[in-house]
């Protein structure tokens, strides 16, 4: 058999077994979901990351509860608000977590600092302070969690627990939880709130292209983006 069919084969099976792990996650609570994750995976064949924004306390309640041990990878930009770096390190004390910064390359970052790059290419920027940084970390895993909700945007509305896309499983145990479940979790667990939240931010990305508005109509403002690249 040759290398490409191979290949083709593996895909086939990876994608029958997110089939599978969909019908059997799908009807279960955020908890089960991830209770269950660990049954299914080693924990070394997991990676979570977080960005520690507006709505990160709740992904990281839930795991800090069910998997202390996990690892959390945090794509330090060198564009991130202050107040975000006081929050990744409140919620780590908090939770007593295990975060793990990322960084991009240095001459790519100094790179995009000298020419602005967030304002005439955002895409760009993206790609050379978050995309990039993780190939390697995603490369060393089976599943990637991510705390994605199907109402912050039109692509994330289309997703179910599992996809497997850019050679990963992907996994949303949160993508089915409408606002009022999340603010339910919040005010029962007494979740700490993002600091910028109460200044109007409802999502929280690098200082450059964030502004305060209502759920992601703060990010990226007049620009036609709407994701950072990490998730298509």
């Amino acid at each position: 058999m040759s290398a490409t069919a191979e290949q083709m084969n593996a895909e086939i099976d990876v994608e029958a077994l997110v089939q599978d792990l969909n019908r059997r996650y799908r009807d279960l609570s955020v908890e089960e979901r991830v209770t269950q994750l660990y049954k299914d995976f080693d924990v070394s064949e997991v990676m979570l990351t977080s960005s520690f924004a507006a709505n990160s306390a709740f992904l990281l309640h839930v795991f800090a509860t069910i998997a202390p041990q996990q690892k959390v990878h945090f794509i330090d930009t060198g564009f991130h608000f202050k107040e975000t770096l006081e929050y990744k390190v409140d919620l780590s004390n908090l939770y007593k977590l295990n975060v793990e910064d990322v960084h991009p390359e240095d001459w790519k970052h100094a790179f995009t600092i000298k020419d602005e790059t967030w304002k005439s290419d955002p895409d760009f920027c993206c790609s050379i302070n978050k995309v990039e940084p993780l190939q390697g970390i995603k490369a060393q895993h089976r599943v990637w969690v991510s705390g994605l909700m199907r109402w912050q945007t039109e692509h994330r509305a289309t997703l179910d627990v599992f996809e497997y896309r850019g050679k990963i499983i992907k996994f949303y145990p949160l993508i089915d939880v409408t606002k009022e479940e999340r603010e339910a979790y919040i005010k029962e667990h007494a979740l700490p709130f993002h600091p910028l939240v109460a200044q109007g931010y409802s999502s929280i990305g690098c200082a450059h292209c964030t502004r305060p508005g209502d759920d992601r109509s703060g990010r990226w403002v007049d620009k036609p983006k709407s994701e950072c690249g990490l998730h298509i």
